[in-house]
């Protein structure tokens, strides 16, 4: 019990303190294991077998493809054609916002990432054209909460590293759950749009119009047909998608679009490393703060407390979501996962529900949790790339979070959502 306070206690001091999140759960380990008289010996091989795993190799691959598509000018492309599409509709910009962000977040699997990529390119062109700010922040940083959903997610392949779940039943687990969120967003964009007479209708495109906007984007349209295509029919592994998504990007900038400069490569390669620097620290640092909670037996002294309090597999499910929703509010997806699942995945197997089905519907919940106040991280994003005051765009973003917690309750307690497809496909 005091090792609990002393790890969970040491971790939140911290976290309230604003110290990075991988610092603190560094430090909190770090003390754990002086606490419980461990040998500082077993960091080295306790963080080395966790950052070596090959399913993880897949992480900074996708990382740099996404970057790479972001520089070559693919989500510019895929904005101007999904604007073609929706060309003539009141609030159409708004349904390009989430159009692009499901296609970009096949490729990047990452939600900041994406509202970064779109924002700059997109917030402008919405403000000019009557959209109110603090809306056009609140949607783009909703919508790029996909990216964690739609495959190929880096949170799903450290959530799949974690559980021992295969990487392409989850990626293909979230896929409906998903694409009801995009709906989700297109209905609530429809409803704070209708009545706004600000708002510029842009013009209707013609089919010749709309067909050269198909062509310029079909290069981006079919970056996560073939990552996601070549992972389904067997041709390569998720771990190998990744390496081939870098390739694409390659030759798409270089001989395509040929807007990959050297200049832009190395700022590509550069930041790249960074992000994969961060989210390796977190693997790092996580991994010891659960080898301590699992080896002191806390992790299974806290399941078995859990399911002391309900055997009705309804409590416990409500009990995970309001767990994990609350998590997302002040942690980052895979702190949020290896602080939690050890708790409790035990508790979700006692009460046999499927892993894959917890696994996606618990990052539903920190999905939702990236545009929460008050540190939903893609708030901040829109916030920078958007200039626009954060005040604004969390006004703004409550209709969006209630109707995602409509699409959670779905996906949480309607298991076929998440487990159709993977079961007519394995």
């Amino acid at each position: 019990m005091t090792l609990g306070i002393i790890l969970l206690g040491s971790f939140f001091l911290l976290l309230f303190l604003n110290v990075p999140i991988a610092v603190s759960l560094g430090m909190a380990a770090f003390l754990g294991l002086l606490f419980s008289g461990v040998s500082i010996d077993v960091l080295a091989p306790t963080v080395y077998a966790s950052i070596t795993k090959y399913s993880l190799l897949a992480i900074p691959f996708f990382v740099l493809a996404g970057l790479l598509m972001e520089k070559v000018g693919i989500s510019k492309r895929l904005i101007s054609f999904a604007q073609v599409i929706t060309g003539g509709l009141k609030g159409g910009l708004a349904y390009t916002v989430v159009l692009v962000a499901l296609i970009f977040s096949a490729i990047s699997g990452s939600g900041p990432a994406t509202v970064a990529a779109l924002g700059a390119i997109i917030i402008p062109t919405m403000i000019a054209q009557g959209y109110n700010r603090g809306m056009v922040g609140g949607l783009l940083s909703s919508a790029g909460s996909m990216g964690i959903i739609i495959p190929p997610s880096v949170a799903f392949i450290i959530y799949a590293s974690l559980t021992e779940v295969s990487v392409a039943e989850i990626f293909l687990a979230g896929v409906i759950p998903g694409l009801m969120l995009a709906l989700a967003f297109l209905i609530c964009s429809y409803f704070m749009t209708r009545n706004n007479e600000n708002i510029e209708i842009s013009k209707s495109y013609s089919a010749k119009e709309k067909w050269l906007a198909f062509k310029d984007a079909i290069w981006g349209l079919l970056a996560p047909v073939i990552i996601l295509g070549g992972i389904y029919s067997g041709i390569f592994t998720p771990t190998e998608s990744a390496g081939i998504a870098v390739i694409y990007a390659l030759l798409v900038g270089i001989f395509v679009y040929k807007e990959l400069t050297p200049k832009k490569l190395f700022i590509v390669l550069v930041d790249s490393a960074v992000t994969t620097a961060s989210v390796m620290y977190i693997v790092a640092s996580a991994t010891v703060f659960t080898w301590i909670l699992t080896t002191s037996m806390l992790a299974s002294d806290m399941a078995n407390a859990i399911i002391l309090l309900s055997e009705n597999v309804v409590i416990i499910l409500l009990l995970f979501n309001v767990t994990f929703l609350i998590a997302g509010f002040f942690l980052d997806t895979i702190s949020a996962y290896y602080i939690l699942i050890p708790v409790l995945l035990p508790v979700a197997m006692a009460m046999e529900l499927d892993p894959v089905h917890v696994g996606v519907f618990i990052t539903l919940n920190l999905a939702i949790g990236q545009f929460t106040p008050p540190v939903g991280v893609n708030l901040f994003v829109a916030s920078n790339v958007g200039d626009i005051p954060i005040q604004d765009i969390i006004v703004k973003v409550i209709p969006f979070i209630l109707i995602s917690i409509i699409v959670l309750i779905f996906v949480t307690f309607i298991p076929s959502l998440s487990l159709w497809l993977p079961s007519i496909a394995f």
